[in-house]
């Protein structure tokens, strides 16, 4: 018997100074590479009203423009920012339904889900987060297809004479 619980012993060590002394796996931190800015006008919000899942809030989105290094084009008149405020946590889910077209004609559809928080960082200041994940749908056929194959990430610029919002869109590498 002392000579079993032995041998465990004997095994377990060598395998806790094998585990520590192989090397360990490269963790690799993601990249973002510039995808574009859209400058979205938006029409006038209203409210759902409180539902069983928060306080439902539409903004329509009525137009604009995107341009980034591969593409180029207008923000088609149709789609709406569709927010759930939960005013006890101070968080707003946001997920804007809408299509650009290209200037050579491409029609693309994007989902955006994303969140809007306020509150207090850990330091007691004022905090705003607002960060969400566009989802882009071009044509299997077209030069965009490659807009189908990755994640991407947006925020916001505030400021400037735009009347509306202005994202701009990383692709994670």
């Amino acid at each position: 018997m002392k000579k079993i619980f032995l041998t465990i012993i004997l095994a377990a060590a060598l395998t806790s100074v094998k585990a520590q002394t192989q090397p360990q796996p490269q963790i690799e931190t993601p990249q973002l590479e510039y995808v574009m800015q859209l400058k979205v006008t938006l029409g006038e919000a209203y409210s759902v009203g409180e539902t069983p899942e928060g306080r439902r809030q539409v903004i329509p989105i009525t137009g604009g423009t995107f341009e980034g290094p591969l593409l180029k084009g207008t923000i088609l008149n149709g789609g709406a920012d569709y927010q759930m405020a939960d005013p006890k946590t101070n968080r707003t889910s946001i997920e804007a339904i809408y299509s650009i077209k290209t200037d050579d004609g491409v029609y693309i559809h994007i989902r955006n889900k994303g969140i809007i928080c306020t509150g207090q960082n850990e330091q007691g200041q004022p905090s705003f987060y607002f960060k969400a994940a566009p989802k882009f749908e071009a044509p299997n056929d077209s030069k965009y297809a490659w807009l189908n194959n990755a994640i991407y990430v947006c925020s916001p610029t505030f400021g400037g004479n735009f009347q509306g919002i202005v994202l701009n869109v990383w692709k994670v590498k």
